[in-house]
């Protein structure tokens, strides 16, 4: 009996040992109530400063046209905060940085793109220098500020040092900028698409030069997450024989390396770093009324799935932006209930 108990006890313990992190914390995602909007809604970004404030943006839809639309977590709760200038009138919001204390999030309202600015004093506005046709992306850091667009001369890279703005140029044969971030005021990282393909610039306080990181042929880049530890993670899609495969990059302070892990087609626009040190990133649902994440380990290849907790007649689950608030993980997205357009979601990972 005793040896049969002893094996049980084995048993057991191997079972846990095998049990992945990622499987470990599945229980944990839980629901959070969203104030609703009008229908349907458009996400944009969202963004946290640490466990007690988090800003989601997106837009609604109005009889005159898209309106924007901003939440604010306090740590317990969503609210709508719609004290911003603007908020009462056709546009919508796009992504959120914090540029030190203070928080930044772009805006297009009235054919036109500006920064909203919130700090201690309460919000204010920075106009741009000028009107552009398409707002691509937009980065802030203490000190500094990038909006990167089109007009009808091309390719524009507008730059705030604190007090005014000014136009920077890319290297020769840069055709576009699809995405911008920022370290800080003299490390800025952007990628383009050019004459000879995708590539990365860095701006260096000075200038924008190719950063040379060697991409993988025919492929494509969705994200760079630039971490305080120096590490820089690129996400992407390479295209073999018309089929997309997800890559990662990470950058350690010496080499490149680049793993390729079982996410298909994945976008990595939404991928985090989370309060466990791995990867997160929301993926295509392959469950019913539930959303699912996945969680790319240290390593870069090895996957495990996480899934978010059941909404009954959910037609569509579908978080549109992950972000790391203190030790937990935050969503935000949409949920289609069956009979009604999609309308807004949140969901909660670890406490």
């Amino acid at each position: 009996m005793n040896g049969l108990r002893a094996v049980m006890v084995c048993l057991v313990i191997a079972c846990a040992a095998v049990v992945s992190p990622a499987a470990a914390v599945t229980r944990g995602w839980s629901a959070v109530p969203v104030p609703a909007a009008v229908p349907p809604v458009t996400v944009s970004d969202l963004a946290a400063r640490g466990p007690v404030e988090a800003w989601a943006t997106g837009y609604e839809q109005a009889p005159d046209g898209p309106r924007p639309m901003l939440y604010r977590w306090d740590g317990t709760a969503w609210s709508r905060d719609t004290t911003f200038p603007g908020a009462g009138e056709p546009g919508r919001l796009g992504k959120v940085q914090f540029a030190g204390a203070e928080t930044w999030i772009f805006q297009y309202r009235a054919g036109a793109g500006e920064i909203l600015r919130r700090s201690a004093g309460g919000w204010s506005t920075i106009r741009l220098p000028q009107s552009l046709w398409t707002y691509q992306d937009f980065a802030a850091v203490p000190g500094a500020a990038w909006v990167v667009g089109e007009d009808d001369t091309g390719l524009k890279v507008l730059h705030h040092d604190g007090s005014g703005w000014t136009t920077q140029s890319t290297p020769d044969g840069v055709l576009y900028l699809m995405g911008i971030t920022a370290r800080t005021a003299t490390d800025a990282w952007a990628w383009a698409d050019t004459s000879t393909g995708t590539a990365v610039l860095r701006w260096n306080g000075t200038a924008w030069r190719d950063a040379k990181v060697p991409l993988p042929p025919n492929s494509n880049v969705h994200t760079i997450l630039l971490e305080p530890t120096g590490r820089v993670t690129i996400g992407g899609g390479r295209y073999t024989d018309g089929t997309a495969r997800t890559y990662l990059m990470t950058w350690n302070g010496h080499a490149w390396r680049t793993p390729y892990p079982p996410l298909g087609d994945t976008s990595t626009e939404a991928m985090v770093r989370g309060p466990d040190g791995a990867l997160w990133l929301p993926v295509r649902s392959d469950r019913a009324f539930r959303s699912t994440y996945a969680r790319v380990a240290l390593d870069g290849i090895r996957s495990t799935f996480s899934y978010g907790p059941d909404r009954t007649n959910a037609i569509d689950v579908e978080p549109r932006a992950l972000a790391r608030a203190g030790s937990s993980l935050l969503s935000f997205g949409t949920v289609e209930i069956y009979g009604s357009k999609p309308n807004l979601m949140s969901e909660r990972l670890g406490g």
